[in-house]
């Protein structure tokens, strides 16, 4: 336990440059709370204390900001950097090394009782605002722009912008760590925009060469 909790703390300063002492962690970092008041109620959860896990889950929403159901499924190393109006669902499954930023909502799309929460593979960066929905997948390495809308499967390697979510895959996937450069998305407008006008003065030379 002691292990995965310094792994944790490990965790923020790695990916937080305003992280200054573990005690400022320990003291100020909600997600870091968050994370752990997870991990008793999904233990409770499993061992069929559902109604005391979903009771703490909500008491950990309430001085948090930050609200993961008992059930999710959370691998190790994983950041939420600031939190505050982060939903994580049900049937979420988070891979290792995984970093979100506030506003994020890994939704569901279903009201069966089924799978129906997304699953995020190791070291994905989800933006400031994203919403993933629905039982998909975001592929390892991939980016989640911020306030990006996603409702389909992410391949790994990937970079997601807009509403709905666009896939751009990257051209080097080779990554060690968590890519937290979520500032540099490509803009999928800008480009299709760029293209037709090429082509517009493509076709206006053509016509005046005959």
């Amino acid at each position: 336990m002691f292990r995965r909790m310094k792994e944790d703390i490990r965790s923020v300063f790695d990916r937080d440059p305003a992280a200054r002492s573990t005690l400022e962690v320990l003291l100020c970092y909600a997600g870091l709370h968050a994370i752990w008041g997870h991990r008793t109620t999904h233990w409770l959860w499993k061992h069929k204390m559902k109604l005391l896990s979903r009771l703490i889950s909500q008491i950990n929403r309430f001085f948090t900001g930050i609200e993961i159901h008992p059930g999710a499924v959370i691998g190790r190393r994983f950041f939420i950097d600031h939190g505050m109006g982060v939903v994580i669902g049900e049937t979420s499954e988070i891979g290792d090394e995984v970093t979100i930023y506030h506003g994020v909502t890994l939704g569901g799309v279903s009201t069966h009782k089924e799978k129906r929460h997304p699953t995020i593979e190791n070291r994905v960066v989800i933006g400031a605002g994203a919403k993933i929905l629905g039982a998909i997948t975001i592929g390892e390495n991939s980016r989640i722009g911020a306030n990006a809308v996603v409702v389909q499967e992410v391949p790994r390697d990937s970079v997601v912008v807009g509403v709905p979510g666009h896939i751009v895959h990257k051209e080097k996937p080779t990554y060690q760590q968590p890519d937290l450069n979520h500032n540099k998305l490509p803009d999928t407008v800008e480009q299709a925009l760029k293209d037709l006008l090429e082509r517009v003065e493509n076709l206006e030379k053509d016509r005046t060469a005959v």
